[in-house]
């Protein structure tokens, strides 16, 4: 099981790190490991002072495959959830300026705390799907997939031309505009169409 995470898919986030928008999906990956799940609290690693959440809507593949034409992506899931995609903020700007990979400030254990997964057919279209996060009850960041730049079946037939995507394997979609930091004792809560899937503590 991999957890293959899709940067920089939203134009306002893009803009608000002073990034390009892409011409193609970004991705990279988290381990197994990255994984929290249950609602446990999430401890704040020593290695950092300045976490940052990211919201996003999670697919889990549901069938294995590779070169996944895009007018068949749809095949390959059928539940979703909600995440959130930490980043040593510190960590990954000094990685950039030296050139290299920033992994060390994705892909630390407990990086992805993540909500079971819901049945798709519960909503509507997967392109048209609002959620939001909420820190000690106050709304820090609200999505809409409809304005993803890659849709989510276009991210499953590319991601799939380089990597296979195996059953289990979660794709975290990209994050909207609204990312900042976390701190020890923050509540945080996310939900899809205003319901809460995930909530859990920083510790």
């Amino acid at each position: 099981m991999k957890i293959i995470a899709i940067g920089r898919n939203y134009s306002e986030h893009a803009k608000e790190l002073n990034h390009a928008v892409p011409s193609s999906p970004v991705f990279f990956l988290k381990p197994e490991t990255a994984l929290l799940q249950k609602n446990k609290p999430f401890f704040y690693p020593s290695f950092t002072s300045d976490l940052h959440y990211e919201t996003e809507i999670v697919v889990r593949i549901n069938k294995n495959g590779k070169h996944i034409e895009e007018q068949f992506a749809h095949r390959y899931y059928d539940e979703i959830g909600i995440g959130i995609d930490f980043t040593a903020r510190d960590l990954q700007q000094i990685q950039k300026e030296k050139g290299l990979p920033w992994e060390i400030a994705k892909a630390f254990d407990h990086s992805a705390p993540t909500s079971p997964m819901t049945p798709l057919n519960r909503y509507k279209n997967i392109q048209d799907i609002y959620f939001s996060l909420k820190i000690n009850d106050k709304q820090v960041q609200i999505g809409h997939t409809a304005d993803m730049i890659f849709t989510v079946d276009k991210v499953i037939a590319y991601v799939s031309q380089f990597v296979s995507l195996k059953i289990g394997d979660l794709i975290f979609t990209g994050t909207p505009a609204g990312v900042g930091p976390v701190k020890i004792g923050d509540q945080l809560e996310a939900f899809i169409e205003g319901e809460s899937l995930l909530k859990f503590e920083i510790k």
